[in-house]
Formats: structure tokens, C-alpha cells, sequence
């Protein structure tokens, strides 16, 4: 009975840390995604180059 204790309790560990993996894997994907979606980021981004070379 023990044992089955032990087990019981591994599996949920593993599904809980499962889930925290699969939600900062999304996370990351759409914080990617949303990045490119914006059209002003890569604007800002080479007016800041312009700016500091001129």
C-alpha cells in the first residue's frame, strides 16, 4: 500500500510539472508571436539606430 502511496503522489508530481512546462512553452510562443505582430517595435527600433548614428 505504501509503495502504491509513493507512486500515487510521483504521478501527480510529474503532471504538475508537466503543466508548468507546457505553460511557460506557450508563454514563450506567444510572447513571440505577439512581438512580431507589432508593427511599431521594428520602427522604434530603427529609428533609435538612425538616431544614434547620425
Amino acid at each position: 500500500m505504501f509503495e502504491y502511496e509513493i507512486a500515487t503522489a510521483r504521478r501527480a508530481d510529474l503532471i504538475r510539472e508537466a503543466d508548468a512546462y507546457r505553460l511557460v512553452r506557450e508563454a514563450k510562443k506567444a510572447r513571440r508571436f505577439s512581438r512580431s505582430q507589432e508593427p511599431e517595435g521594428s520602427v522604434r527600433g530603427q529609428r533609435g539606430r538612425f538616431t544614434r548614428a547620425a
